[in-house]
């Protein structure tokens, strides 16, 4: 529960601490606590602010993809699913600024966090003043709106629902092969290092080798190919992949 009186919010005029602002701040809230949501979109709102609100981190990841909002913000402890999980796979395809929200206060808790890709962390219960002064931190943090899906001929990738079409039939994909896919699009036109690519999935170059990745590569062309669409990953030698 807020610290701060939510009627002294109210009272207040819209946008006061977000006067000067050309449109409407949208934030998502990804909470499965029905007062905190409710708490939380009175806060928001007292400030001109538009509130979007999924109960679950499926939803969620959903309707972020739908509606990209300015700044989400997310509980870790959601029904369906865990809340880093939440944040990491959001940041397989979108820099928008997110603010956790938990009560959860131990610090190896904010640490982990912050390292699967969150701006912010704020514990309950939260303080309204606290709150909407992160959250004009978040706004300033704001990138350019995510592309939540890839396009290219007949192949289509939907970021936030982790699935690949061709001609609207679904492929599968293993993690690694769909990780692969994933770097690629997101550099479309560009030749990716297998250095860079081995990083982003294994983490650690070193323990990780070329063969390693041909195989991997392999079988993601293979699929492709098999759906139609071969020869739509390059291969320069010594230098990378590319889309």
């Amino acid at each position: 529960m807020p610290e701060e009186n939510t009627q002294t919010l109210e009272s207040r005029p819209a946008q006061e601490n977000f006067e000067g602002a050309s449109e409407t701040r949208n934030v998502l809230i990804i909470e499965d606590d029905p007062i905190a949501r409710k708490l939380l979109r009175v806060v928001i709102e007292s400030e001109g602010m538009n509130v979007i609100d999924a109960e679950k981190g499926r939803v969620g990841l959903a309707k972020l993809a739908k509606a990209q909002p300015d700044v989400v913000i997310l509980d870790l402890g959601l029904p369906d699913m865990d809340g880093k999980e939440v944040l990491r796979r959001l940041r397989e395809w979108s820099d928008i600024p997110v603010l956790i929200l938990s009560s959860h206060e131990e610090i190896d808790d904010k640490v982990d966090a912050l390292d699967c890709g969150a701006q912010d962390y704020v514990t309950k219960p939260f303080n309204a003043k606290e709150l909407l002064a992160r959250l004009r931190v978040a706004f300033r943090s704001k990138p350019s709106k995510p592309e939540p899906s890839f396009n290219y001929g007949d192949l289509r990738i939907d970021f936030s629902a982790r699935i690949v079409t061709v001609a609207g039939k679904m492929l599968h994909f293993t993690p690694i092969e769909y990780s692969i896919l994933r770097v690629l699009a997101k550099n479309k036109g560009c030749f990716v290092p297998k250095t860079y690519i081995k990083k982003l999935i294994w983490g650690n170059v070193i323990s990780s080798t070329d063969d390693q990745l041909r195989v991997h590569m392999s079988s993601l062309r293979k699929k492709l190919k098999e759906a139609g669409m071969d020869g739509v990953i390059k291969t320069e030698n010594g230098v990378g992949y590319m889309i």
